[in-house]
């Protein structure tokens, strides 16, 4: 076969829960936002849906005690960590960063200072990085229902 089976329960857990992205989101809020297939952060964890499909599928095709599905275990757990720990603060960091340098773009308009830049020519930081831990609870839910139809339906 073209891809190894492991593989494809990764590629397709990182893709269904980045394209259901969009339907959640519009649900939520009414509005279509097409973005968010290609972007960090949001209900599922692509992240954590791609390594969870992956040490799904690794514990079927190589039993739940081999050290394939061990070392999966280990990766998975830092992956999530950071999903819910790491990225989600550097998210609240961008999110003040950003209000701090709008606030302080609004002083330079008052003080009239003509050789700085205006707050629209900025760019602002990223503030969706990380996931709550629904986020990443559904994410792995999405990865290990990815990774029994993978195990199932692909021929290994």
């Amino acid at each position: 076969m073209f891809l190894s089976g492991p593989i494809l329960a990764a590629l397709l857990g990182m893709l269904i829960a980045q394209f259901v992205k969009v339907p959640i989101h519009f649900f939520a809020t009414r509005e279509i936002k097409w973005s968010l297939m290609f972007s960090t952060g949001g209900m599922p964890s692509s992240h954590t849906a791609m390594i969870i499909s992956l040490t799904t599928v690794i514990g079927l095709m190589e039993g739940f005690k081999s050290n394939e599905f061990a070392i999966c275990i280990v990766v998975s757990a830092i992956v999530l960590h950071d999903a819910m720990g790491v990225r989600r603060h550097a998210g609240y960091h961008a999110e003040i960063l950003n209000t701090l340098l709008a606030d302080f773009n609004s002083l330079i308009e008052t003080l009239k200072d003509p050789n700085l830049k205006k707050p629209e020519s900025r760019e602002k930081l990223k503030e969706l990085l990380g996931h709550q831990p629904t986020e990443v609870f559904f994410g792995a839910l999405t990865g290990i229902v990815v990774g029994i139809l993978t195990y199932y339906f692909y021929p290994f």
